[in-house]
Order: structure tokens, then sequence, then C-alpha cells
């Protein structure tokens, strides 16, 4: 089959390679344009473009993939399907349509549930028992599609965004190529969504990101895992930014306010109290350094019980 890809993250990559494996054509890529990336703020193209690039495949990168001239580009590739992975951008109903088979999604989230832009990380900080993808035919409402394939996958109590990120990934590109060889059968069952059951999973960033020690233990560590690595939770310690990573929750000590360092070992690392119990915190990111152990920190940074991350 003739596939038109579309998406921008490394999240498509295993899509793309099993498409090929399949026997299918990539006849073209749409990504973002390159954006400035790195200390030096250089223009990089996305994941997906250098695919494309090595592949020898043709690239499109619309700053709005609409107009006249783009919808000509998109005909002159003749696809047969469009697939999208996390291309990030919303499409119109010409575009959708385009391809004689239509147009189809991999959403990383058991839809309905946690529809929009950052499944991965709102399943860990909702605290959901399982994950997974489902690929849905595309409509111009927001995931909210029939659906052609639904596949899950359990979060254990130590799950990372990031982790989720590559399982996701990998099965999403199993169960897409399933359904492009239903599809190209003329087998392919649709199961429309019961909107009464959607929840949604809006954009991090940086301000989202900030831990509230006031809430218990559980509900810190959670947002330390759904935020790793990006865009990493984070508190204020000497009025200096601190990123926290690999949380362990523990029973809390006494009164001690939210946000108290209850013990900064060199050994152990370090503990912190929490609206309801304690979180370990087994690593941080102070501003301006890389990533480490919480207890190798420690050691280089001197006494710190009794202060407060805010």
């Amino acid at each position: 089959m003739r596939i038109l890809f579309w998406g921008t993250p490394d999240f498509g990559l295993p899509a793309l390679d099993a498409l090929r494996a399949a026997g299918h054509e990539i006849v073209g890529v749409v990504t973002n344009p390159d954006r400035p990336a790195g200390r030096g703020r250089a223009l990089t193209a996305s994941p997906v473009k250098r695919w494309a690039a090595a592949a020898g495949v043709p690239a499109l990168q619309p700053e709005k993939p609409r107009g006249a001239d783009f919808e000509s580009a998109v005909r002159g590739l003749d696809p047969e399907l469009s697939v999208v992975v996390a291309y990030g951008r919303i499409l119109g109903d010409e575009i959708l349509a385009l391809p004689p088979l239509g147009s189809i999604n991999v959403h990383a989230s058991l839809l309905p549930r946690l529809r929009g832009a950052a499944p991965v990380n709102w399943a860990i900080i909702r605290g959901d028992e399982e994950s997974g993808v489902t690929i849905m035919r595309m409509v111009r409402a927001l995931d909210a599609g029939p659906m052609l394939a639904r596949s899950a996958v359990p979060l254990g109590p130590h799950t990372t965004a990031g982790e989720l990120y590559r399982r996701l990934s990998a099965l999403g590109a199993d169960a897409l190529v399933s359904v492009v060889e239903a599809l190209a059968r003329g087998t392919a069952v649709e199961t429309p969504q019961d909107g009464a059951l959607a929840t949604y999973a809006p954009k991090l960033d940086h301000d989202t990101a900030r831990l509230d020690w006031s809430l218990p233990a559980v509900e810190v560590g959670r947002w330390m895992r759904g935020c790793d690595p990006w865009p990493g939770a984070w508190s204020r310690l000497e009025e200096r930014a601190m990123q926290c990573f690999r949380p362990v929750v523990e029973p809390g000590a006494g009164d001690a306010a939210p946000g108290t360092v209850l013990e900064a070992d060199p050994r152990s690392g370090l503990l912190v109290a929490a609206g309801r119990g304690a979180v370990r915190v087994g690593e941080v990111k102070p501003a301006g350094r890389g990533r480490m152990e919480a207890a190798a920190w420690i050691r280089g940074h001197g006494s710190l019980e009794g202060d407060r991350l805010v």
C-alpha cells in the first residue's frame, strides 16, 4: 500500500520501520519544520525527517498543513492511506479525506480515555493501572474517531513516562501494521467511541510540572514519574530550581511541613515530607547541571536537613 506518513518525534520511528518491513511503500512524510535546538540553537530536523532523508523518502514541512499548494503536493504523492503518529497539528477535512482509504491515527492511550496531547504522562500522573494504544479513524474532533484496534499494557508502581513512551511506540507499530493489512483486505472493523467516557490529557509544560508537596506522597511520586524525563517535575530549594526523579514513597515523620527535607544522607539520599507520607528522591537535576544520583549531589552540597522544597 502507498502510505503518506505524518509525524515529528521519535515515537513514530518504529511505525515507519514496521510499515516498510511489512512491504508498504512510504511515499512521503509530513513533519514539522526544522526548529532551533540545543545550546547553540541550530536549526534541527525532526527524527521523522531524518528517517525520511536516510530512506530516500520526500519530506513535506508546512508551517500549517493546509492551502492549495500543500494539497497539490500531497495529491502528487498519490497516497492510498494517511497514517498519523504524533504529528502535532490539526488536519482539515479535505486533507483527511484525500487518500482513498482516508486517514488513521496511532494514539497513545486507551480511547476514549486521555484524548489530547500528553496521554503518556497523564496516565501515570493520574494513577491509571493500565495504558495502551488505540488505532482510530481520524475525524475533525479531537481524538474522537471510531476505533480500529486497541492494545493495553499494565502500569507498574515505578513506570516512568519515558519507559511507557518507548513501550507504546513499539506496541503502536505492531497494532498499526495489523490495521493497515485489514484495511487493505477490506476486513477492518470500526467501533464508535463512547464520548460520555472521554477524559483529556492536556499539554504539559515547565510550569505545570512544579511539584505540590502538600499532595499525598503517592501523588507526588506519580508526578515525578509522569514527568520523567520531560518536562521534569521540579521544586525550588534555596531559590534555585531542581528537578526530581526516581521517587520511592515512604512513611512520613511527625508534623513536618510539606516539602521539608527530613533526611539528606550522602549514602541513602534525599527524603522529603509530603502532605501525607514522604518521598525518597533517587535522582536530581539541579539548575545548570546534569541529572545525578541524589546521594552524590548531597555529598557535594552539604547540610540540607530542615530546609524546604517549595
